[in-house]
């Protein structure tokens, strides 16, 4: 008999829910993580009463009531609205691009007046990349602006080699509105994301500090049974080739002040400037009004190598996806181990998404 029901390779927020929900079904369940802590990149850690989003930021967001009710049984939110800004050779805009964004780039007014302005600019056939896809939305001076160098440092790539499918969703508003998501429910967990994890994971074992490639024997012999959310290719030992993401990297510090930029996130748009986004965290949770000084990060996106730096974003072109099919593939044959998260499945996923499908998948494994 092996001593564990289930093997949980990964103590994100896909592993943990299906760990949490399995354990109230009476399953033994064992979590591990090769990091040195739980909650994967949602992972937040208290800086003197400041809650750091360790791993970029995180902001909750879902239309859904069900997901809302559900993780609101671990925490209480605050009524954070995500308004980032975009900074251009020393000029700040509203983001997403609504008429606040219109009015500082071209001095419009009314929607009629946008309009008009982005008509004469966009591209007018059938966009093909993600350069043709942005302009046919904003026009080519915000494009030029705000989208073009961030894009080529976020993801190593010129924007005409992109597919237009990572902008297809753009948020373009013709009204003053800065909120970034249009769901009903939004926020940040008060006291940050990892007590969340804390909940989820209580009285089910966890090892961190624990890599499952550095010793594969040992793991499967723990359980017939696995829940895997790692990269899908490092599974598989690449056998089809490897699968291409982005990766991320912060440079953080603190500064002599109670307020740095006045905002949680500043996007830096020109390509000349190295980092793509100052994060302030203070301004995501309740700030400690005591405190004298601000945590900063700043965001840099990097080239990926596989088994060097963690993956962030999956690139997900044709090559890559015929390649992640194959992966898929494999996966189907195995009747005994659920991939799951966004490594796993080589896709982007927010939190609430994530949520879904974990809660799915357990009622799946359960049924």
């Amino acid at each position: 008999m092996k001593q564990y029901d289930y093997l949980i390779i990964g103590a994100g927020l896909y592993g943990s829910i299906c760990a949490h929900e399995l354990n109230k079904k009476g399953k033994r369940c064992l979590v591990i993580d090769k990091r040195s802590h739980i909650g994967g990149n949602c992972y937040t850690e208290n800086k003197e009463g400041i809650h750091v989003h360790t791993y970029g930021p995180h902001i909750f967001h879902t239309n859904s009531e069900s997901i809302w009710n559900w993780i609101n049984q671990f925490v209480n939110f605050n009524n954070f609205i995500n308004s980032p800004v975009a900074v251009y050779q020393d000029k700040t805009f509203s983001l997403p691009f609504n008429m606040w964004t219109f009015n500082q780039m071209w001095g419009v007014r009314t929607p009629e007046e946008a309009i008009r302005k982005i008509e004469s600019q966009k591209f007018k056939g059938t966009p093909s990349n993600l350069e043709e896809q942005a302009m046919s939305l904003v026009g080519r001076d915000i494009y030029e602006a705000l989208i073009k160098g961030y894009t080529e440092k976020q993801w190593g790539k010129k924007c005409s080699e992109l597919p237009r499918s990572i902008i297809t969703r753009l948020p373009v508003r013709l009204t003053y509105n800065n909120n970034y998501f249009n769901d009903r429910y939004q926020g940040i967990p008060i006291g940050g994301y990892t007590q969340i994890f804390d909940k989820l994971l209580e009285g089910i074992e966890v090892r961190l500090d624990s890599d499952y490639f550095e010793d594969r024997n040992y793991w499967d012999s723990l359980s017939e049974n696995q829940i895997y959310t790692g990269p899908i290719d490092k599974y598989f030992d690449y056998k089809h080739g490897s699968l291409e993401y982005r990766s991320v990297k912060w440079e953080s510090r603190w500064e002599d002040t109670d307020n740095y930029q006045g905002n949680a996130v500043v996007n830096y748009t020109e390509a000349g400037v190295k980092h793509t986004r100052s994060i302030e965290h203070r301004h995501f949770d309740q700030p400690n009004s005591g405190l004298n000084k601000t945590y900063v990060s700043l965001e840099f996106s990097q080239e990926y190598k596989a088994d060097e730096v963690d993956p962030f974003y999956p690139i997900r072109n044709s090559e890559n996806e015929s390649r992640y099919q194959k992966y898929k593939e494999e996966a189907s044959r195995l009747d005994n181990v659920h991939f799951g998260g966004r490594l796993a499945t080589y896709k982007y996923y927010d939190m609430h998404q994530i949520i879904a499908q974990a809660l799915a998948s357990v009622n799946k494994i359960n049924a």
